[in-house]
């Protein structure tokens, strides 16, 4: 991963209902969320009941509406299908949670946050930034803080 991909920013899914005219534009098809949200941010989380029965061409239109730096994180779930385009598509189980998610919402402090990606960074490893309820404020300040670290 290169350093533009180091800390990916986004939140868990990209419909908010509250995001509606706020952080989409007026009028945004419903089925152009995907690839606005895109634009704004470099990841998204994925419940597992969010994820897991979506046909292959619901995922091959997901891949399609993405760019090739965009990752999709689901949350594992046992019993499901493989997931297509390994590189772009991270399944999550604890462990790997653990050691590359920082929740904002319950981790709020951003020197603590900085201090991490520190970390992650001097070890090639990037660090996934999700807010669980989508607090737009709090993402663009997480993308300050990446612009501020040279990141």
């Amino acid at each position: 991963m290169g350093s533009s991909t180091l800390v990916p920013v986004g939140a868990v899914d990209w419909e908010h209902p509250a995001w509606r005219g706020h952080f989409y534009p007026e009028g945004l098809p419903d089925d152009w969320l995907l690839s606005y949200y895109n634009t704004q941010f470099e990841a998204v989380y994925l419940p597992a009941e969010r994820w897991r029965d979506v046909s292959a061409a619901t995922w091959a239109q997901w891949l399609a509406d993405t760019r090739d730096g965009f990752h999709f994180v689901l949350e594992a779930a046992a019993g499901a299908p493989s997931m297509p385009a390994p590189n772009r598509v991270v399944v999550a189980d604890a462990a790997w949670e653990a050691k590359h998610v920082w929740w904002l919402d319950a981790q709020p402090d951003l020197r603590a946050l900085a201090a991490r990606i520190t970390q992650h960074a001097a070890r090639a490893e990037p660090l996934f930034v999700f807010s669980r309820s989508g607090d737009l404020a709090r993402l663009e300040q997480v993308k300050s803080l990446k612009e501020v670290l040279g990141y």
